[in-house]
């Protein structure tokens, strides 16, 4: 077993190695864990979040051994990036991987465990959810930010931000952070595409592209018109995977 720790965490080393041979039957479960398992647990006064990652087929094994970065390393380092440059993440404490002779057979991410926060789906699925507009307006903020500095954040759906009441405003956390592509410059298309996975609710989506285009100085027209193409793309394509789906399992019938 690997664990690579931050360095201001030293304190927790031997309890967070007692909780992963228990993981499995211990810890209170976040959402339904079909797909990777998050769970947190209580420690000293401390919550800790362990996000398990789902096993991977034996060619990606291997390839996250050898060739590439497994989600959970490439999580901590990111957020201790995300962090350096003045973003919001829970803190990063540790990063488990686990091996075989033939690649990697479990890795896990562990950071702090967010308290007093709430979803961005949250916001987006309640029309009249208090200060709706306000942390629209700052989670573009983000998002804007993020494309200035060459961070395209992947997995940008709502689930992935959390938001904190603070000093009577709003403070967003990015998490699940292992899918980010990084560029010296993002031209604008890709930053508006960027929107796609957000909602398709075109009120909302208005919100969106005005923001963006005053933060941005690109013309409110073209944020909008680019952000619904990226949309539609998106639902398209989502729709074509489905119809696939069905018609192998037919031909398996």
């Amino acid at each position: 077993m690997k664990v690579i720790f931050a360095e201001d965490v030293p304190q927790y080393k031997e309890d967070i190695t007692a909780i992963l041979h228990r993981f499995k039957s211990e810890g209170t479960l976040i959402g339904n864990g079909n797909r990777n398992v998050i769970k947190f647990f209580d420690l000293k006064g401390f919550t800790l979040n362990f996000k398990s990652f789902k096993q991977h087929n034996i060619i990606n094994r291997h390839v996250y051994k050898f060739y590439r970065k497994s989600k959970a390393r490439r999580s901590f380092e990111y957020a201790q990036m995300l962090i350096s440059k003045n973003f919001r993440t829970p803190k990063p404490v540790a990063y488990v991987e686990n091996h075989d002779f033939i690649g990697l057979t479990s890795s896990y991410y562990i950071s702090e465990q967010l308290k007093d926060s709430f979803p961005l789906s949250d916001v987006l699925g309640d029309p009249s959810f208090p200060d709706r507009e306000r942390i629209l307006k700052e989670y573009v903020s983000l998002i804007y930010k993020l494309h200035n500095e060459g961070i395209e954040f992947i997995d940008n759906s709502p689930g992935n931000f959390l938001i904190k009441k603070e000093n009577g405003g709003y403070e967003i956390y990015l998490v699940d952070l292992n899918r980010m592509n990084f560029y010296e410059h993002i031209e604008k298309d890709k930053r508006l595409k960027n929107f796609a996975r957000l909602t398709n609710d075109q009120e909302t989506i208005k919100i969106i592209a005005a923001e963006y285009a005053f933060l941005s100085g690109i013309s409110p027209e073209y944020c909008l018109n680019t952000i619904l193409q990226a949309i539609n793309r998106m639902l398209l394509k989502r729709k074509i995977k489905k119809v696939l789906k069905l018609y192998k399992r037919i031909i398996k019938i």
